[in-house]
Formats: structure tokens, sequence, C-alpha cells
């Protein structure tokens, strides 16, 4: 079966993912749950979006980015799960 490659936006979606979860282990261990529902969440309602709408995916991507950024803080500590 020959393997499927992925594209440069498929990779940076997924490098995205990974960086949430290696984020989520630097939260307290309590909180983690939430935080990793959040991210799951936050991916999975944007699995409907066709691969060749290559702007709203890069525009997700930045939002992403930025998000992570702002909960890799220390200061923050909890995430609302709602």
């Amino acid at each position: 079966m020959a393997e499927r490659r992925l594209s440069g936006l498929q990779k940076d979606v997924l490098r995205l993912y990974r960086d949430c979860l290696r984020a989520i282990r630097r939260k307290p261990e309590l909180a983690r749950p939430r935080f990793h529902a959040f991210a799951r969440r936050e991916f999975e309602r944007n699995l409907d979006i066709k691969r060749t709408d290559v702007k709203a995916i890069e525009y997700l991507l930045r939002i992403g980015r930025r998000r992570l950024e702002q909960y890799m803080s220390p200061n923050v500590r909890d995430i609302s799960a709602a």
C-alpha cells in the first residue's frame, strides 16, 4: 500500500496540535484534562473545512498559534471546559 504524503498545511496543523499537547504537559496536573478537552474540541470543530480552503486553514493556524502562545503563559493555570 502506498503511503500518502501530507501537504505542507496538513503538516502545519499536525505540528500545532502536537505543540498544544506538549504545552499541556507544563500545566498543573489537575487542569490538564480541561486543557486537553479544549484543544481537542477546537480542532474537531474545524474538521469540516475542506483541504482546498487554504485561506481558512492559514487563518485558523494563525489564530491557533496566537491562542497557544497566550495559554502557554505561566499565569494561565486552568481553562474553562464550557
